[in-house]
């Protein structure tokens, strides 16, 4: 079993920074996509960003160029760097990991911006 812990959320003006971090543990050797996700209430989830175990990494085209993912494979972290956030980007930010085909999530982090 894998149990993945976010943190890091909070309420922070449009226009201004937040970095979360996602702490694996448990059964994590072999852990390859990571990932994170976003639910915003009354709306579906929906991905925010990826990155595999190599470094390739991919984004929602709405974050592009704001958002930063990054993992640390020596501690076993993730995290995500969020610039310039805008309204909208307000929501549970959920982390996934995969390992073995069976994907993994976290209970999430509440990040508000305020306009």
């Amino acid at each position: 079993q894998v149990q993945l812990v976010e943190s890091g959320g909070g309420l922070v003006q449009a226009g201004g920074s937040l970095r979360i971090s996602c702490a694996p543990s448990g059964r994590i050797f072999g852990i390859n996509t990571m990932g994170w996700y976003r639910q915003a209430p009354g709306k579906q989830r929906e991905l925010v960003a990826t990155i595999e175990i190599g470094g390739s990494t991919n984004y929602a085209d709405s974050v592009k160029g704001r958002f930063t993912i990054s993992r640390d494979n020596a501690n076993n972290m993730m995290y995500l760097q969020m610039n310039s956030l805008k309204p909208e980007d307000t929501g549970v930010y959920i982390c996934k990991a995969r390992l073995y085909n069976r994907d993994y999530w976290g209970q999430g982090t509440q990040v508000t911006v305020s306009s």
